[in-house]
């Protein structure tokens, strides 16, 4: 070959590299792809494409899908959102930072066994209504109730609601009867 044919030039191309085929499937477009008729027939469990499911998008399912695929709709899995009544309330939405510091003490058990049991106790002892084992002599419910028995109604569903009337935080508690 000879120095005077080769010449060094630079090229400048316009088009894309890539310009060929792609890959689709590495694109992630999230419950866009396919017909609308693809779209109704993946909402049917029968006909429902495997390698492309459905995306939820993080929202919480609402129940769940039994054996033969009916979704069973469960109402403690609704999100139920409580809102105030907020007329003629004085106070701003607002907190200043220059405000103190609130400190609530961690809820002990002894906290919990003066907001459930204390007064029911204290109330048998001034009437005279215990045993001489200090046994109530009218259990309530809870009373009545075995540690089996209690746990269970204690990882039963609702039961986080509030059925007595709270005390503030912090309150403490004289062990002196009434």
């Amino acid at each position: 070959m000879s120095v005077a044919n080769m010449i060094i030039t630079r090229g400048i191309s316009t088009s894309c590299v890539r310009q060929g085929k792609r890959n689709f499937k590495k694109f992630t477009l999230i419950n866009k792809r396919g017909s609308r008729l693809f779209k109704e027939m993946q909402k049917d469990p029968k006909t429902r494409h495997p390698e492309i499911p459905i995306d939820n998008r993080g929202v919480r399912p609402t129940g769940y899908l039994r054996g033969d695929e009916k979704f069973i709709t469960v109402p403690e899995m609704i999100p139920e959102l409580v809102v105030p009544n907020l007329e003629g309330f004085k106070l701003k939405p607002y907190v200043s930072y220059r405000s103190e510091e609130l400190y609530d003490e961690p809820f002990t058990a002894d906290d919990l066994f003066h907001a459930v049991y204390a007064d029911k106790i204290r109330d048998d002892f001034n009437k005279g209504l215990l045993t001489p084992t200090g046994e109530p002599v009218n259990p309530s419910p809870e009373e009545r109730l075995t540690a089996e028995e209690a746990r269970d109604l204690a990882a039963s569903t609702g039961s986080d609601m509030f059925t007595m009337p709270l005390q503030p935080a912090g309150t403490l508690f004289s062990d002196e009867p009434k």
